[in-house]
């Protein structure tokens, strides 16, 4: 069965320490994340700490650079990935939406999906 990563994009302006999930959201992740493992799908999951902690490193006209975060100038990141194996792209993105309808109406998380190539 082919696997796919999920990268989930947040707007990480918008969250901040004060954000508050509803009562009812990480039990209702926590549910899902078991379904999804009981049922072989998922298989790695976790969040990324803000861009504040990362560093980007590039390699250009034959020098690397290194640019610690913030990213401020980009608005929307990777705060977290999923792998996960399913029968098919089809299957996958419907994980991938069940995952995204969790979060809170008033929230922007975008996810991702790709292929990972086998072999």
């Amino acid at each position: 069965m082919p696997r796919f990563l999920s990268l989930i994009r947040i707007d990480e302006q918008s969250l901040n320490a004060d954000t508050e999930f509803p009562p009812d959201f990480m039990e209702r992740m926590g549910a899902l994340m078991e379904e999804m493992t009981k049922a072989g799908v998922m298989l790695g999951t976790d969040g990324l700490l803000p861009t504040a902690d990362g560093t980007r490193v590039t390699w250009s006209g034959g020098k690397i650079s290194y640019t610690d975060g913030p990213f401020t100038e980009t608005k929307e990141v990777v705060g977290g990935y999923a792998i996960i194996q399913a029968k098919d792209k089809a299957e996958a993105l419907e994980w991938t939406k069940r995952f995204l309808e969790i979060h809170p109406e008033q929230w922007t998380v975008g996810a991702e999906l790709r292929q990972i190539a086998e072999g």
